[in-house]
């Protein structure tokens, strides 16, 4: 690990995190490649898109991810069975609704914000900025995509928490 300046002993918790990472990631992939290929009803149309930018998304992600363990000097996981054995998110129907895909998704970003964290964690402990850098931006654009999908499955009536901190 000499171009890296770590200690190998220290790194080895980050490269189990992001295979975790990258087996949940897989999986996610593929839970919204189903969702786009089965979506039906009114919300057909923004719903396609929107899975698909996201499918489009992850699969960079899968890779940086994959990368960062093989810069770390691991090789990461890259099996399917074992990407279904260590994923946390499962699989889903194809026969939801567009409210229950969202829901689905939703349920999923909170499983990958937690392995997210965990990521982080090790990465500090072990010092390795360049992956806390990585996860971090992650982080942020999923925190997003979630707030802006959990905006999509209200009810437009439904009213707005109108309190201020002052």
């Amino acid at each position: 690990m000499d171009y890296l300046n770590m200690e190998n002993q220290k790194v080895l918790p980050v490269v189990t995190e992001l295979n975790v990472l990258l087996a949940d990631y897989h999986v996610y992939y593929q839970k919204l490649r189903n969702f786009h290929w089965n979506i039906l009803g009114k919300n057909f149309f923004d719903l396609h898109k929107k899975f698909e930018e996201m499918y489009n998304d992850t699969r960079l992600k899968i890779d940086e991810v994959a990368e960062r363990i093989i810069t770390l000097k691991y090789h990461p996981i890259s099996k399917l069975s074992d990407y279904i054995e260590v994923s946390r998110i499962k699989e889903s129907s194809p026969l939801l609704s567009d409210k229950e895909m969202v829901a689905n998704i939703i349920d999923d970003h909170k499983i990958l914000l937690e392995q997210l964290s965990k990521v982080i964690d090790r990465a500090n402990k072990a010092s390795d900025e360049g992956t806390v850098d990585l996860i971090g931006a992650y982080i942020r654009q999923l925190e997003k995509s979630t707030w802006m999908l959990n905006a999509w499955s209200k009810d437009t009536k439904e009213e707005l928490n109108t309190t201020f901190v002052e």
